[in-house]
């Protein structure tokens, strides 16, 4: 199991038993039911940053697989162009 996968999985028990822990702690349902959605809410704060982090990594490396590609296209075309020189002269 990688790192990512475990961290997942340990994500979501803690999440569960935190739930779990506030279902059945004694007080009111109406407090309950505030810390449920402000448990949510935090929740989905962290997902979206997590979301925009992995969306930021992303773009990083799909620019410098662009800017590899070009690399690689320039140093094909510079070697065509040297070899319709020497073509051209021998």
């Amino acid at each position: 199991m990688n790192a990512w996968k475990f961290w997942a999985a340990f994500g979501v028990g803690v999440a569960a038993g935190a739930a779990l822990a506030l279902i059945y702690a004694p007080q009111s349902g109406a407090r309950t039911r505030r810390q449920i959605k402000r448990t949510v809410a935090d929740a989905t704060d962290y997902v979206r940053d997590a979301a925009d982090s992995v969306s930021d990594a992303a773009n990083k490396y799909l620019k410098r697989g662009k800017d590899a590609v070009g690399d690689v296209v320039d140093s094909a075309q510079n070697v065509v162009t040297a070899a319709k020189r020497v073509t051209s002269f021998g």
